[in-house]
């Protein structure tokens, strides 16, 4: 069933965080048509030196007014730089996530200019498959790079930042980076050949091998390597990019605490003061395996364990036929900027899941908003990946096997019966988000890539 908010209280709309809050506002128009490599160097201060006068064209697929995945940090690291005093521009995709469809503003154009918040943001038309299969997604990436490449902005850029995914972009940053003779930097957030492999989209292993060979390429032609986590360190190293030019650059959280009254807030979500609520928020894909938290609302029996999930993905009509019936078992929307704190921290357990196979493709951007959020953490998820380490690391959750909806309802109810040690839990993620995870640090760290690529590309 739906559970949708009322409008006068807590209005619409991985998911980053997966749903994290965009710094800047509104655009404009104006038209239509060799250190350590646990952190990149000098992240402590002086971030913006060696950048003054420079130009940067950052390739993204994903920008606001997108809110989930990869967007929010491309916003917020293209914000940063033009806040800074950097003429940054941005090379983007139409706005299509996580509903993948595109927004109802940008239907039907071909092309499209903006500033935004100081940034001039270059749009590019591409194909956005409501559903995924491997020759969906090729399409996808293929129209952005064909786009991307025979239109490009009209910019002479110092350096080029690519995030990856999507592959596109990395390849489309590495033809610019070459005709300009300037250095390329990559962020790789998730490793599209592992996704393909490890995800469950249809089709995937047969694609595996070429978008694995292709990102390669991307990676090894780049000046200097940016990692969101340790544990791609290895694969990105077996593509062939030397160890010394790969940089650990995590994540940060796009959002603040929870600041609302906790009661209030489930009051208006119908949640009763006695339930346990288990939410989930952010996209509902393939590799999220989302099925297990359905089996558990079934297992469980108790209309006082409520699972929820909040947000919007390829899979939500599938998991809505899944849980029909479920009167534990629920549906938001995504939640706007103002509310999205207060929900997760309205919550009672925090949820993040992921098929077995999903081992070092990639880590979900959630997590930083959960540990926000000040709520333990359940991560059903492979005990070797790196979603695991960052949940255990923090200290802020338990990790059960994946795709075991008995194990996540046990840990649920084994949390639900020791309110002190949940909140103990809980109280782990924001000391840890300041420790590792604040913005400050991951912009810095961000910036500093982007110093090194030009010292040493």
């Amino acid at each position: 069933m739906d559970a949708v908010p009322g409008r006068d209280s807590l209005p619409d709309r991985e998911s980053a965080p997966d749903r994290g809050a965009v710094a800047g506002g509104g655009a404009v128009r104006e038209g239509g048509g060799g250190p350590d490599r646990t952190e990149a160097p000098g992240a402590a201060a002086g971030a913006e030196a060696g950048l003054d006068g420079r130009r940067v064209l950052l390739v993204s697929t994903n920008y606001a007014p997108e809110h989930a995945g990869i967007g929010p940090y491309s916003t917020q690291i293209a914000e940063h730089l033009a806040a800074s005093g950097v003429e940054t521009h941005v090379l983007a995709g139409m706005p299509h996530y996580p509903a993948w469809r595109v927004d109802e503003e940008y239907r039907g154009r071909w092309r499209a200019t903006e500033l935004r918040a100081g940034v001039r943001v270059h749009r590019r038309r591409h194909t956005v498959p409501p559903r995924q299969t491997a020759v969906r997604r090729a399409l996808y990436e293929a129209s952005f790079l064909a786009h991307g490449s025979l239109a490009g902005p009209e910019v002479r850029p110092d350096v080029v930042l690519s995030q990856m995914p999507s592959l596109a972009g990395g390849v489309i940053g590495a033809r610019i980076a070459r005709r300009r003779k300037v250095p390329h930097a990559v962020v790789v957030q998730d490793l599209m050949g592992a996704a393909a492999a490890q995800s469950g989209i249809s089709g995937g292993g047969r694609v595996a091998a070429l978008a694995g060979g292709i990102e390669g390429r991307v990676l090894r032609s780049a000046a200097v390597v940016g990692v969101v986590h340790e544990s791609f360190v290895a694969r990105v190293a077996a593509m062939g990019v030397p160890e010394s030019r790969i940089r650990v650059v995590p994540n940060w959280t796009h959002v603040n605490g929870p600041t609302g009254d906790r009661s209030a807030v489930r009051a208006r979500l119908g949640w009763a003061p006695e339930d346990t609520v288990v939410l989930h928020s952010g996209n509902m894909g393939l590799k999220q395996g989302l099925e297990v938290l359905v089996e558990a609302a079934r297992a469980a029996g108790d209309p006082r364990i409520r699972i929820v999930l909040m947000g919007d993905g390829n899979q939500r009509e599938e998991l809505r036929r899944l849980s029909e019936g479920l009167a534990n078992f629920a549906f938001l929307p995504p939640a706007e900027d103002a509310d999205f704190p207060d929900i997760l921290g309205a919550a009672d357990v925090l949820a993040v899941t992921q098929k077995a196979s999903v081992l070092d493709m990639s880590l979900p951007s959630k997590l930083t908003s959960y540990f926000a959020a000040g709520r333990p953490v359940i991560a059903s998820v492979a005990a070797v990946g790196g979603t695991a380490q960052e949940v255990e690391r923090s200290g802020a959750g338990v990790v059960v096997p994946p795709e075991d909806p008995q194990a996540l309802l046990d840990a649920v109810r084994k949390l639900a019966a020791n309110p002190g040690h949940a909140r103990e839990l809980g109280e782990r993620g924001p000391a840890y988000v300041e420790e590792r995870l604040s913005r400050r640090a991951g912009l810095a760290r961000i910036t500093s890539l982007l110093r090194e690529a030009l010292t040493t590309g």
